[in-house]
């Protein structure tokens, strides 16, 4: 490992073979990358509304999205699919017109709709609002709990955490695919809210890749398990070259095909 991989490592919690990640593809402009998004919204939309375990179908999502409410579905949980719409479309916003970054403002404003009515407290990091003592556990099943860095007075150790983080991924990946999924990987590893870490950060990773012309990912559905299985041993281990791997094989799961009038594309 050379001294500015272990900079690099050291900065953002964990480390992975760079070795093995593969090149960004598909590069195209920035408006197609968008276009591309939005043509596969509901997907996106949904897919992590399973990752979250949320109940509602793809057609129920879709009827949702489409401005009709769902009989017989909890409010909390068409509440949860709609901020996971309003935060898409205000990402592809940002990026559209070039006010995304890849920092915290960005985040913030991201988390404050994605989490908005669930989390403990949504749109700061945890310890800048009203609750300065609590700190999240990550549940690891059979393998017991991760917890991160506690929560302080005006988060002053996540803050550090993350502006250390954020400069080093600017400085040291140059490639759109190895920094957005880093940050993906850095955001929930250091969760720095007191929920909706993983979604949020899936939103900066895509941030980032459309903002370079790449197309966004998603986890599909049908690879729940697996990815929650991966995501175990990154907590445990600190150590990301099977998610990466696990990310890249996602980029051609999508492929962003024609998509059916009705349902689900298949997995």
């Amino acid at each position: 490992m050379s001294e500015t991989e272990d900079e690099l490592f050291n900065a953002l919690g964990f480390s992975w073979n760079r070795q093995g990640v593969p090149l960004s593809q598909g590069i195209r402009s920035v408006e197609n990358a968008v276009a591309r998004y939005r043509q596969m919204m509901t997907t996106f939309v949904w897919d992590a509304g399973v990752l979250e375990n949320n109940p509602l179908t793809y057609v129920e999502v879709k009827t949702l999205l489409d401005g009709v409410t769902i009989g017989g579905q909890r409010v909390s949980d068409q509440e949860q699919i709609l901020n996971l719409a309003e935060s898409s479309k205000k990402l592809f916003s940002m990026v559209r017109d070039g006010s995304f970054a890849l920092n915290k403002t960005t985040f913030t404003t991201l988390h404050g709709i994605v989490a908005r009515n669930e989390a403990l407290e949504w749109g700061h990091f945890r310890g800048e609002g009203e609750e300065k003592m609590t700190t999240p556990n990550v549940g690891l099943g059979e393998h017991g709990e991760y917890t991160p860095l506690a929560t302080d007075h005006g988060a002053k150790g996540l803050n550090r955490v993350f502006e250390r983080g954020v400069q080093a991924l600017h400085d040291q990946i140059p490639s759109p695919f190895e920094r957005g999924a880093a940050f993906f990987l850095f955001g929930a590893l250091q969760q720095f809210f007191f929920d909706g870490n993983k979604r949020t950060s899936r939103h900066m990773m895509n941030g980032v890749l459309m903002s370079a012309g790449v197309d966004a990912i998603s986890i599909p559905a049908a690879k729940v398990q697996e990815f929650n299985t991966k995501m175990v041993g990154f907590y445990r281990h600190k150590e990301a070259t099977e998610m990466m791997g696990f990310l890249a094989g996602c980029r051609q799961d999508h492929g962003f095909k024609s998509l059916p009038e009705n349902g689900a594309p298949k997995p």
